[in-house]
């Protein structure tokens, strides 16, 4: 329950990037569902849509998370959003490029050391989709861009009240680095 502000926020971002998805271009819209071989290997599902919203666009919406994947102390919530253009002028086929963001929420424990926050991200992403069949297509993606975190910072034995102040969690660790936004082997099913 600590975060539900946060995910309220990742809530609102994706009705925002759905509604902007449903409000382009009508007519006989390509459009796929996409799953990350990579993620699932890290026993973090995630599913995606990609919409063809022009001759050279698309949109891309995923999800992925995990709870205590092997055993191990996290919980990973992450939305992420993409819109690319096709240089060869079909969607879902061959070279794009793309600019990408994603939100996250965690909670993991790294040895002793006790990560627990939120992170934005904007970023550039680039890749390239064979044909592996009439609707199966095969994606191989990544990208770079700017994270920004904040996040509460402790030893596993510190005293976990101490970060509170009244009724608010005090972050005591923020910042901004430069992150891989994406970085992807999927499999991309099309749906018409």
């Amino acid at each position: 329950m600590k975060h539900l502000p946060h995910i309220a926020g990742v809530a609102r971002l994706f009705l925002i990037f759905l509604l902007m998805g449903l409000c382009l271009r009508a007519g006989a819209q390509q459009i796929a569902v996409r799953a990350n071989a990579l993620n699932w290997a890290l026993c973090t599902p995630d599913i995606g849509v990609d919409i063809v919203t022009g001759e050279h666009t698309s949109v891309e919406i995923s999800a992925f998370g995990h709870y205590r994947p092997y055993g191990m102390d996290s919980r990973l919530f992450v939305f992420q959003p993409e819109f690319r253009y096709w240089f060869n002028g079909r969607p879902l086929v061959r070279e794009f490029v793309g600019v990408a963001a994603f939100a996250a929420t965690y909670d993991m424990t790294v040895s002793n050391h006790v990560y627990d926050g939120d992170a934005v991200a904007l970023g550039i992403t680039g890749g390239y989709v064979f044909t592996l069949g009439r609707r199966l297509n095969l994606e191989l993606s990544g990208g770079i861009g700017l994270l920004g975190f904040r996040q509460k910072q402790y030893y596993r034995h510190d005293n976990y009240d101490d970060y509170f102040v009244g009724e608010a969690v005090k972050a005591n660790s923020w910042g901004y680095k430069l992150f891989p936004v994406k970085l992807g082997v999927s499999f991309i099913y099309i749906i018409k």
